[in-house]
């Protein structure tokens, strides 16, 4: 009788949602898990977990924090609001905050636990925060059934697609904070002709959606509502990249400074699947290594089909992303894990894959 009840009321349900209306200008996220998880990765544990307090000084690294150093001849569009001013280059975005990093932490903490989020990683030594995978429910139709038994009924409905959000933060000389938000995108497929099974699957990342909570994070940092929507809005200017051959070896070639090619190729790392471990700017290095951004861990991402040859989970695949400028150019290319050129056919994975999202 349970079973008659439930699979007739879902039939109910999908009918009467065929003339319902999606409010896609809403966001309502709940998280897709149980219970809070902060466990660090096995690999991470030996990195310094008391050094953000360090007096800034000495080679620039992310284990200190001594990062977001300006350079000077290199304009970014900014649109400033009382301490807040928000940059962008092309899609991208970004906050700069005359705060220093510790004392927005718990702010930025508490702002993605507000809405909706569990996190997955809370690690104020290297200056990032991951939220777990939750779902959109402002995307769910909000059809006659729905909004007359509500609670009752909410259980039965569900997207198709998952979201997660990777904040980082990198301290500035003056003693501010730029804060970078990016978004990874999961949608649940069929995988056969009979479409009674199905896969989770890397989706695009949504700029839109990133600059959204950018602008949620500004009004909780005490920024008025109403001027957040111009501070955000896209900039005109789109920088080209493009993959080049130096040495014999494949590089991405971006036709801007280091200042603003460093910024863009940080959140293009954290939009495709890979973990910054470390950052020093003063010799233009991300130590990365790769995680599938995968919402269900069954199905590999699309690094993890990119990477498609086994490797022991024990043993996670690390690089060198190295930044070079030449005047108003910068060459982005790929280093082994020791700071040698990668010869292997990664490289010229890796820099596609920098270079896709760059455009």
């Amino acid at each position: 009788m349970k079973s008659f009840l439930k699979y007739g009321l879902l039939a109910v349900v999908a009918a009467l949602s065929a003339c319902s209306v999606l409010e896609t200008d809403k966001v309502d996220y709940k998280s897709a898990s149980k219970g809070v998880s902060l466990e660090v990765p096995p690999d991470l544990t030996q990195l310094s977990r008391d050094s953000r307090y360090v007096v800034p000084g000495g080679p620039v690294t992310a284990s200190s924090l001594q990062l977001g150093q300006s350079l000077p001849g290199v304009p970014t569009a900014a649109t400033a609001v009382g301490d807040v001013r928000v940059e962008r280059a092309g899609n991208q975005r970004w906050l700069v905050v005359n705060r220093p990093a510790d004392q927005l932490w718990g702010p930025v903490r508490d702002f993605w636990q507000e809405s909706g989020f569990l996190l997955a990683m809370d690690q104020p030594n290297l200056g990032i925060m991951d939220t777990d995978w939750a779902e959109n429910r402002a995307k769910i139709p909000h059809d006659f059934v729905r909004a007359t038994l509500g609670r009752l009924i909410d259980s039965v409905y569900s997207t198709s697609e998952r979201d997660k959000f990777r904040t980082r933060l990198e301290r500035t000389p003056t003693g501010g904070t730029e804060v970078y938000i990016s978004h990874r995108g999961m949608i649940e497929v069929y995988n056969n002709t009979q479409k009674d099974q199905t896969v989770w699957q890397p989706r695009p990342n949504d700029a839109e959606l990133e600059a959204e909570f950018l602008r949620r994070l500004m009004v909780k940092l005490g920024v008025p509502a109403e001027q957040t929507r111009a501070a955000t809005a896209a900039g005109a200017d789109k920088p080209v990249s493009r993959v080049a051959s130096v040495n014999n070896l494949p590089v991405v070639v971006i036709d801007e400074g280091f200042d603003r090619a460093w910024r863009r190729v940080g959140l293009a790392l954290d939009r495709t699947g890979f973990t910054v471990e470390d950052r020093d700017r003063s010799q233009g290095t991300y130590f990365v290594r790769y995680v599938a951004p995968n919402a269900d861990k069954k199905e590999p991402g699309l690094l993890g089909r990119i990477f498609s040859r086994a490797k022991p989970a024990e043993a996670p695949l690390k690089y060198r992303i190295n930044l070079k400028s030449d005047g108003p150019s910068t060459t982005v290319s790929v280093l082994n894990a020791t700071g040698a050129p990668e010869t292997s056919a990664d490289a010229q994975r890796i820099v596609q894959v920098i270079a896709d999202d760059l455009k």
